[in-house]
């Protein structure tokens, strides 16, 4: 079969219903296939039966019920189909309920809808004088009855509030019911609603590129989904949910709060969310702060992707907290051992060093030192040769290991100048003599 090129959303009360007339059928180029689906860029082609919704509802409505209705007349009995009204359950039989309705009309919940209540609705509709909310199908049918729907009123019911929470963008907590090729199926009340791949929420999108839906959702049904609703089409059964909006806002709450919390100085364990030129991303707890490139090692790193990975779990130590700006500073290299500490008393000025050539400059060289590779000192332009050298690489190829004097200390600036010319100087020859 060919997919649609624009499916809809096929909800609770068209589950049982593919062949029966409906007050919502599918628009032209629309195919129901028992599963919720979502624009053409997010589901390309029809799910196969295997990636459908794996949970039927408890009570779908009747194809009688939706074929009754699209043949019921508009007015009756001062009711319109489409109604939904208070009433009193008067009777109840093992074939049908009669309802009082709040205008003083007596309707029917017929034994075919019956059948497919839930164990719940059952119990209530047992109760003397239970107060309950209808649909009303059919004004009046060929025997003037009023014909009403419980189901219907619960899902139509649910349909205004997903339209209030489209307005006031308010997060809705429910469970991932199924799923198809597009992404996730989720309840809203007894409305089946659909999170596009694309809305995911960055932790459930992370490790989705397995080849077939069952691998990429199934573990996920039954878990719980905080979502947006995104859009809201009622006479196409679409209804468009977002956890990515909702899990962006539930981010944004959650760093205030630890932001209130924070204070400089605090170590945390937290994990990588993301890498970018500047730095990496790590979540703390509900909340990312950033480590700055020069925060991640003492040694020298060009990219974050160099030294670190997604995923990875890191300790850290705030930094700075912008509470203004919801901004987090941590830092990785603050947890480890300070390698100047070791050079403001461990080296002394005219001690030979060796290292590596990691920079070509036109005012000098850097190297790496080979004890100790997280400090690079600065081999100065005039201290490479007596000759005069127009650009380092004159005398110098990055990778070269060489042998340097150390002829300045700055621990507060944290700098360190090496010389390659004084290497064999007689100026040191009295402290090469000691140390040889």
């Amino acid at each position: 079969m060919t997919g649609p090129t624009e499916p809809e959303v096929i909800t609770s009360d068209q589950a049982a219903a593919e062949s029966a007339p409906s007050q919502t059928a599918s628009a032209p180029g629309m195919e129901q296939n028992g599963a919720v689906n979502t624009p053409a860029s997010d589901v390309p082609e029809a799910a196969s039966p295997a990636a459908t919704d794996t949970h039927a509802d408890e009570a779908a409505p009747l194809d009688e019920t939706h074929a009754e209705e699209a043949n019921a007349p508009a007015e009756a009995n001062g009711l319109k189909r489409g109604d939904i009204l208070s009433g009193t359950v008067t009777e109840t039989s093992p074939t049908s309920v009669k309802v009082t309705l709040e205008n003083g009309a007596v309707g029917i919940i017929p034994s075919r809808e019956m059948e497919r209540l839930g164990r719940d609705l059952l119990e209530m509709l047992s109760v003397p004088e239970a107060a309950v909310q209808v649909y009303v199908v059919n004004p009046r049918d060929q025997n003037g009855n009023v014909i009403l729907s419980l189901n219907r009123a619960l899902e139509e019911i649910d349909w205004r509030k997903a339209v209030e929470h489209q307005g006031s963008q308010a997060v809705y907590e429910t469970v991932i019911a199924g799923y198809n090729k597009g992404g996730l199926i989720v309840r809203f009340g007894r409305v089946r609603g659909f999170v596009p791949q694309s809305q995911l929420g960055p932790d459930r999108k992370r490790g989705t590129d397995t080849q077939t839906p069952e691998e990429r959702w199934g573990g996920m049904v039954g878990q719980p989904i905080s979502v947006k609703v995104m859009e809201v089409d009622r006479p196409r059964n679409r209804l468009i949910l977002s956890e990515r909006m909702a899990t962006r806002e539930n981010r944004e709450n959650r760093k205030e709060a630890l932001i209130s919390q924070l204070k400089v100085g605090e170590v945390r364990t937290g994990r990588i969310v993301s890498l970018v030129d500047f730095g990496a991303f790590v979540d703390i707890g509900g909340a990312e702060g950033l480590v700055h490139l020069t925060e991640i090692s003492w040694q020298h790193v060009t990219h974050p992707k160099d030294a670190l990975q997604i995923g990875q779990e890191v300790k850290v130590e705030v930094i700075s907290i912008d509470q203004k700006n919801k901004r987090i500073g941590l830092s990785m290299k603050r947890q480890a051992a300070d390698p100047w500490d070791t050079v403001a008393t461990g080296f002394n000025i005219g001690q030979l060093v060796q290292g590596t050539v990691t920079k070509l400059t036109k005012f000098g060289a850097f190297v790496r030192l080979t004890d100790l590779p997280e400090i690079e000192g600065l081999v100065h332009i005039s201290e490479l040769s007596d000759q005069r050298v127009t650009h380092p690489r004159e005398v110098l190829e990055e990778g070269e290991v060489v042998t340097l004097r150390v002829v300045k200390m700055d621990v507060k600036d944290r700098r360190l100048g090496l010389s390659m010319k004084r290497v064999n100087s007689a100026e040191y020859l009295d402290l090469d003599w000691g140390t040889a």
